[in-house]
């Protein structure tokens, strides 16, 4: 069907000038200068038929750099894992795919019992009591907890340190400025989280501690030293981190986390130019009620039926929102499914499996690049699947040569950090996706490179 208007009569088309005080089309735009306007006609190619369309829109698609036939060292919060197509198959089916929050929740019992399968298995992975229906992403999931920490502690301090995610950080402090919140920032040392400068801030001032394991670096934590710290601490520990890594490292329930956050990319989700994704986050049962978000429980209908109901969710988000715990009022439903058929399809087998592949193949890589004369690791810490280099050259040219070889990343950690001590420094990733053959074709590039 055409546009209205050129479906209307000549007499018509006066009237409905007429009807709004001009004489003509060329009247409503008066008020834009001449100049700018256009005079001639748009320069439109001929219509193409169906056939000749999709050649056209794959020549166009072939210019791009595909990760499907090019490989992928980069990660810095966002990575490529091998994704089973039982995955995709679930995940898109119809009434799946056109679910959205359920208003009129009860009604909804496969969306429910979907959310429900969801939280239990962010629970199981993390060792926390309860889950809600997910975040945005991992960043502004961090951002939630702090403003949950504050309302539950009263505290006007949240700290952190300087190997959290740098868009973390800025998300983090964007959100706190809102609420009047001082964010401190402490040092990071070799890479690491400096314990010793965090004691000074344990009173009552500091609603939470935050902590991401694995950090920005790619390296662990020293997690215990900080939650034996923050035992005794009126401060909550929040701890974002990777879920991946939980196939291998310990759940954050056994290092005394209060809150744990992160982001749900890696399970499951492509990496689809950096969304749509979502954030998840687990606590303790005491907070439950502080939690931003929604909770589906378990329950019986009057005839003994396997049922499932909305538990809780923050009405004040919809109604009153400077009373609200969160003024997000949706979740990503279906990029939070993915995540969980993502995790039923691996299994705690599984998710072990692709978790150790991720580690043993980072380390092996890292042992290789270390050995090239000139080239050398710039923290001593263990790490999980990424960690940071220094190049005998400017690191983005480095990344400039490894592209000309269809090789996607490392990161140049000067894009990142305004200071010259990153330079020649890069973040490199890699997973269960990386093959024995595109880690030797990445290391031969780095030992040819000039």
């Amino acid at each position: 069907m055409g546009h209205p208007y050129l479906s209307l009569t000549d007499e018509e088309r006066l009237q409905m000038l007429s009807d709004v005080g001009v004489g003509s089309v060329d009247e409503l735009f008066v008020d834009i200068p001449s100049e700018i306007l256009l005079k001639n006609d748009l320069e439109m190619p001929e219509g193409l038929s169906e056939s000749e369309l999709w050649a056209h829109g794959r020549m166009l698609a072939e210019r791009n750099m595909s990760l499907d036939s090019n490989p992928s060292f980069l990660g810095a919060g966002v990575y490529q894992h091998l994704i089973p197509s039982a995955v995709k198959h679930v995940a898109n089916r119809s009434e799946f795919v056109t679910a959205y929050t359920p208003y009129q929740a009860e009604i909804s019992q496969g969306v429910l019992q979907a959310i429900f399968e969801y939280q239990t298995l962010i629970c199981q992975l993390t060792g926390m009591d309860v889950a809600n229906a997910s975040l945005y992403d991992g960043a502004t999931g961090l951002a939630e907890a702090a403003l949950m920490a504050v309302a539950t502690t009263r505290g006007k301090r949240v700290v952190t340190f300087e190997s959290l995610h740098p868009d973390y950080l800025a998300v983090l402090a964007t959100y706190l400025r809102a609420v009047d919140t001082e964010l401190v920032v402490l040092p990071a040392k070799d890479g690491l989280a400096d314990i010793e400068s965090l004691k000074p801030f344990l009173n009552e001032e500091t609603a939470a501690v935050m902590v991401q394991q694995p950090n920005f670096f790619g390296l662990l934590e020293p997690v215990d030293a900080l939650g034996d710290l923050l035992k005794e601490s009126p401060s909550l520990f929040v701890a974002s981190v990777n879920p991946i890594s939980l196939g291998i490292l310990q759940a954050p329930s056994a290092y005394g986390a209060d809150i744990v956050v992160g982001e749900g990319q890696p399970l499951g989700n492509p990496l689809a130019f950096g969304g749509p994704s979502f954030g998840f986050m687990a606590v303790l049962d005491k907070y439950i009620r502080r939690m931003p978000g929604r909770i589906v429980g378990q329950t019986a209908d009057k005839n003994g039926n396997r049922g499932f109901v909305l538990t809780l969710q923050t009405r004040e988000q919809h109604i009153r929102r400077h009373r609200a715990t969160s003024n997000i009022c949706t979740n990503a439903a279906h990029s939070a499914l993915i995540g969980a058929v993502y995790l039923a399809v691996l299994g705690k087998q599984g998710l072990t499996e692709v978790a150790t592949q991720c580690a043993q193949k980072a380390h092996y890589t890292a042992e290789q690049i270390s050995a090239i004369p000139g080239w050398e690791l710039v923290f001593s810490g263990s790490f999980f699947h990424e960690f940071v280099v220094k190049a005998p050259i400017c690191a983005i040219e480095v990344e400039r040569a490894l592209l000309k070889e269809g090789i996607v990343g490392g990161l140049p950690l000067s894009k990142v950090y305004d200071d010259k001590k990153w330079e020649n420094t890069m973040l490199f990733c890699v997973t269960e996706a990386r093959t024995a053959r595109e880690i030797e074709h990445l290391l031969q590039v780095l030992r040819e490179v000039k």
